[in-house]
């Protein structure tokens, strides 16, 4: 049986209101099943408001950040159950129970209906269970850009008069006014990703019933390399398609070192020393060049090969040695025949799978 590793992606959301009127909308989506909210639409206005204001005062360039996205891809099965609203909250509600944030989800097949998946936006804040109103103590002054002057004086044009889009707030009046916390930092971090697939690959693997839809997450620090979707349209497909080439015969390789009883710490150390740590300095050096990594892959598997031949000439020149050690002094007792047929007593024993290729159930057939 083939193992299936789950895919969850993250994305980030400069614009959350838009995004969530085209997960929602059955006039974008062909194959819109449910929709479920944890809170109201209105939600959603005050956080990308909150979000652009703090945005602001950082200074910093680039897009505001106003939310996050999660693409979870799901077993075909889970949409013939056909149980789209029930399926949609329950993955929904787990995942603000578990991190206490405000959601919106929607459930979809894609145009082609081969991709069965939940789109899941939340909420890097929270609300505060109260708001934080700040009041001016004293007359506070804003220029057309929104920054907060000094003095009047600032603001005025040539003839004394305010100038456009500048603003006044009068003493005692509210000049700021806060619902949302910061954004939480948890979902900043690197492992982050990794612990969600964790999360949900579980709760996928509860609600399928047939053991072939089960998923497993897969694992970066492992022996394998991931392949990369493809999108539709992407500029990149032709690159990424001789990538993912490269990654497969990588694979293979791994699976061949495997079942040729190759340490996973050889296989490991290899991986580190001709993938991961090249890769790392050939963008330090050269940036994000995707035909750089097709060199780095290519050198990498064949010392891989290399690897796995030595340890198959040591191999066999173990059992020669032993053969000859143990070579019966009559040869026809050695090698007994009936009608041309080895019989049971001749024949090698079974094979046993070593504890490394036992850990992946896929090799068992090889």
């Amino acid at each position: 049986m083939t193992t299936r590793h789950s895919f969850i992606q993250m994305t980030k959301l400069s614009n959350v209101r838009g995004r969530i009127t085209y997960i929602s909308s059955h006039a974008k989506q062909e194959h819109l099943y449910a929709v479920y909210e944890t809170t109201d639409r209105s939600y959603w206005t005050e956080l990308a408001r909150c979000s652009q204001q703090e945005f602001k005062k950082s200074g910093v360039d680039g897009k505001c950040i106003e939310a996050r996205e999660l693409i979870i891809a799901m077993p075909e099965s889970l949409y013939e159950q056909g149980m789209p609203d029930i399926l949609l909250k329950s993955f929904t509600d787990k995942f603000k129970e578990k991190y206490g944030v405000e959601c919106v989800a929607a459930l979809h097949h894609n145009k082609r209906m081969t991709n069965f998946h939940i789109h899941l936006i939340f909420s890097e804040r929270q609300l505060f269970a109260e708001p934080v109103i700040k009041t001016a103590t004293r007359n506070m002054f804003y220029d057309e850009y929104g920054n907060h002057v000094r003095t009047k004086k600032e603001i005025l044009d040539e003839a004394g008069n305010i100038r456009k889009r500048c603003k006044v707030i009068k003493k005692g009046e509210v000049y700021e006014k806060k619902l949302f916390t910061s954004k939480n930092t948890r979902f900043k971090q690197e492992d982050f990703l990794d612990e969600v697939k964790l999360f949900y690959t579980r709760m996928i693997n509860r609600w399928v019933t047939d053991e072939k839809d089960r998923l497993t997450v897969f694992d970066r620090n492992g022996p394998y390399l991931a392949t990369k979707k493809i999108g539709k349209n992407n500029p990149k497909a032709e690159q990424i398609e001789k990538d993912n080439k490269l990654r497969m015969d990588w694979n293979r390789e791994v699976d061949r070192a495997i079942i040729s009883e190759v340490s996973m710490g050889d296989i490991l150390q290899i991986k580190r020393e001709h993938i991961t740590e090249p890769v790392k300095r050939s963008i330090e050096r050269y940036g994000n060049k995707p035909e750089m990594l097709s060199l780095i892959l290519n050198m990498a598997i064949a010392e891989l090969v290399l690897l796995i031949t030595k340890v198959l000439e040591a191999i066999k020149g173990i059992h020669s040695r032993l053969q000859r050690e143990n070579a019966p002094e009559d040869k026809n007792k050695a090698q007994k025949q009936d009608n041309g047929i080895l019989t049971a007593d001749a024949l090698p024993p079974e094979p046993v799978m070593t504890p490394e290729a036992a850990a992946y159930p896929k090799l068992k057939k090889i």
